[in-house]
């Protein structure tokens, strides 16, 4: 519950009755310790002539939580800098000398705004330990997948990850690490969709000088470099068959050898699998060893969608917006309630990835202080007849995760392949698929070779 407490950072009277709470910050270094020991609901901003705008605009943007009220000169005032910090970044603003009363009302309506938000659900306080890679939510799904995790990590046999696409299997696969008697060793993620097929093997396993042109010193192989830790095989029903024998060599004697090399080269090192795929279905259609597969599913886990996690659909989406928040434009405060019904009953066909996707192009996007449906792109069209079907909503997701990613990379195929997690050939085919105009592969090459 909001408490009528508010944080007062800098230097001057603020004329608040007795029954205000006043956390008293002369510089903006003490507000921040002030905010990392204890978050506040409202913030008082008593600014002063030498002030400088550029200071106290990187402190609201780092804390943007609170609903901030400032107190300035009217010379700062009327200059455009603090006039679009006042814009972006507070509730509220007053002039010197103070008018007491008006003062009182604006902070009242602050802290009753912020406890309308704490009623609704809403609240902006960051989640703490939002930059840790682990599995975030409260569900019934997860809190059991939770369970599963730290029963498996405990062992020393080989894990089969299972979840789709977006899912979350790349933090499953941490977590096991984490708590495994491994987790001072290295964790090693390989996408086995994602390294080309010429280099794979080489990739993997190593390889010894003059193997090839252009193998000028020996090199060590990923699962080599994993010696001591974990090595993850991400999609690895995309591995091809010749070298799903020498994993499977592997997984039986724990050695491997170098490409071009001819003595063995013991590896200590736990094998996590994972796909989007059903794998036991592959093995009936000759496309995965039999004998590979279950070498890997010694100990299974399953990553439920998104779908299957309602409850953890609001905090997972103020996680990202904190762990995202240096890309938000500044006025953008959180998600509306509006916003926050749209993302409950959205079906989320792209799970988690297109959960972060939305919600950092609703932070750069969005034109008010709260995220709308619209600017997370979950706003029914006015002339809908029919709700969306699943497969429209797949297609949808998947053109604006490529679309997203393209940005990012900046039109570059093999960093986008590599953000997408998919290989470049398979990214050529969606862009195909959906139409989408390809960069020039000459260019893509050169930045390759860069």
């Amino acid at each position: 519950m909001t408490t009528k407490s508010i944080l007062c950072v800098g230097t001057g009277e603020h004329g608040l009755p007795a029954d205000w709470e006043v956390i008293r910050a002369g510089t903006l270094a003490e507000g921040r310790r002030h905010l990392q020991a204890r978050p506040c609901a409202v913030g008082l901003l008593l600014v002063r002539e030498t002030d400088d705008c550029a200071d106290f605009n990187a402190f609201l943007h780092e804390h943007y939580a609170p609903h901030w009220v400032a107190v300035l000169p009217p010379s700062l005032a009327a200059q455009p800098a603090w006039r679009r910090l006042l814009a972006d970044h507070c509730a509220d603003y007053h002039t010197w000398p103070l008018d007491h009363q008006r003062l009182r009302h604006a902070l009242g309506h602050a802290l009753g705004m912020a406890a309308l938000r704490d009623g609704l659900g809403l609240a902006l306080a960051p989640v703490r330990g939002a930059g840790n890679a682990t599995l975030t939510g409260q569900s019934d799904a997860i809190t059991r997948l939770r369970r599963q995790i730290v029963k498996v990590a405990a062992a020393s046999a080989p894990v089969l990850i299972w979840g789709e696409s977006g899912s979350g299997k790349e933090l499953a696969a941490q977590d096991v690490h984490a708590h495994s008697p491994r987790r001072k060793g290295p964790f090693v993620p390989i996408n086995c969709g994602a390294i080309p097929a010429q280099l794979i093997q080489s990739e993997l396993f190593g390889h010894e000088r003059g193997a090839f042109t252009g193998a000028a010193r020996d090199k060590r192989g990923l699962i080599e470099s994993a010696q001591g830790g974990s090595i993850f095989l991400d999609e690895i029903g995309d591995l091809p068959m010749e070298l799903q024998a020498n994993l499977l060599r592997f997984l039986q004697e724990k050695t491997i050898y170098r490409v071009g090399g001819t003595r063995s080269i013991a590896v200590d090192a736990r094998v996590i699998a994972a796909s989007h795929v059903n794998l036991a279905q592959a093995v009936r259609r000759g496309a995965f060893r039999e004998d590979l597969y279950y070498r890997l599913n010694v100990l299974a886990l399953d990553v439920p969608p998104l779908r299957e996690r309602k409850d953890d659909l609001l905090p997972l989406a103020e996680h990202f917006f904190h762990t995202f928040g240096s890309e938000r434009a500044p006025r953008v405060k959180g998600f509306s309630s509006r916003a926050a019904q749209a993302i409950r009953e959205h079906d989320w066909p792209g799970n988690v990835r297109e959960l972060i996707n939305r919600v950092r192009r609703a932070m750069v996007m969005a034109e008010g202080s709260l995220i709308q449906p619209r600017d997370l792109g979950l706003e029914a069209p006015p002339t809908a007849s029919a709700p969306l079907q699943l497969d429209d909503a797949r297609i949808r997701a998947e053109r604006d995760a490529i679309d997203a990613s393209l940005l990012r990379a900046g039109s570059n195929i093999t960093l986008a392949a590599r953000d997408l997690g998919v290989s470049r050939m398979t990214l050529y085919r969606l862009l195909a698929k959906h139409g989408i105009t390809a960069p020039s592969r000459a260019s893509d090459t050169r930045a390759q070779s860069e």
